[in-house]
């Protein structure tokens, strides 16, 4: 049986509902938080990311390498009532991160939320075919990527004495697959990051987290054989695949006020299959 407050809600308008949410959740956040740029949210896990913290309230910087798909996103999340804006850039290229955080300043506010989450192709090669080249391309997005963009946001967020900033890794580092050693060092060298970052801002009052999802299938993974996905579902204890609403989830923890003592995790969200079994 609903109680009274229950039966009131229940008549009341969604979008009403939604925007009282997004009020709530605006006054648990520090001022200076309400600002968050998605790096790689014009498509796939990022953009379920940037929609999910405009729920939460956050005016939101969808970044990507192409204006039109970041402009959509934005364009999505501002018809759902949200606060957005798009900013085409690539953020393994020094200048253009520069550029793109003082753009986001000028027109949203000062970052107060940074969620590394950009990422490039990931071919998969036996270690005898790959080369010091092929490692670099991966540690320009997991780890080059991170520190531009991290030397850019933290004079801001050390002169408000606040900020978040959230990476996204992978399980790959828990349970290495074959082919795959370029991206696995780099995921690898991003946890070490995140790690460091933490203790050295915690003193700052900005905290450094990383999330690790297991394979979430999104547009890239279109591809990907139906038997391939059929044997990664066997060995997930939850019985199912993960999807980007999962780890947007943990990423919506991370940037909030209620993760404001937490620093230096690790969250693995993969439905238990780290556990082995």
């Amino acid at each position: 049986m609903l109680s009274v407050g229950a039966r009131q809600n229940a008549s009341l308008p969604s979008a009403w509902l939604a925007c009282r949410r997004q009020a709530i959740i605006a006054r648990m956040l520090p001022t200076e938080n309400r600002v968050a740029l998605v790096t790689g949210s014009s498509h796939g896990l990022g953009t379920t990311i940037a929609r999910h913290l405009a729920r939460d309230g956050l005016a939101v910087a969808v970044n990507g390498l192409h204006a039109e798909a970041a402009l959509k996103v934005a364009d999505a999340i501002r018809d759902d009532g949200g606060v957005a804006d798009a900013f085409a850039a690539d953020v393994t290229d020094q200048r253009q991160v520069i550029e793109l955080v003082a753009a986001v300043a000028d027109r949203l506010g000062p970052i107060g939320v940074l969620v590394c989450n950009a990422t490039g192709p990931q071919p998969d090669a036996p270690l005898t075919e790959v080369a010091w080249e092929d490692h670099l391309a991966q540690l320009e997005f997991f780890v080059k990527s991170p520190v531009l963009l991290g030397r850019a946001v933290l004079p801001g967020m050390r002169a408000r004495g606040s900020g978040r900033i959230i990476q996204v890794d992978s399980e790959v580092v828990d349970r290495m697959p074959p082919g795959r050693s370029a991206y696995v060092t780099a995921k690898s060298a991003q946890i070490g990051l995140t790690r460091s970052w933490a203790r050295e801002l915690a003193p700052l009052g900005i905290t450094v987290n990383t999330i690790a999802p297991g394979f979430v299938p999104v547009e890239r993974h279109v591809d990907v054989p139906g038997e391939v996905r059929d044997a990664y579902l066997t060995s997930v204890p939850a019985g199912r695949m993960g999807t980007p609403e999962d780890v947007a989830h943990a990423v919506s923890f991370f940037a909030s006020q209620a993760a404001g003592f937490v620093t230096g995790q690790r969250l693995v969200v993969d439905g238990g299959r780290g556990l082995g079994g």
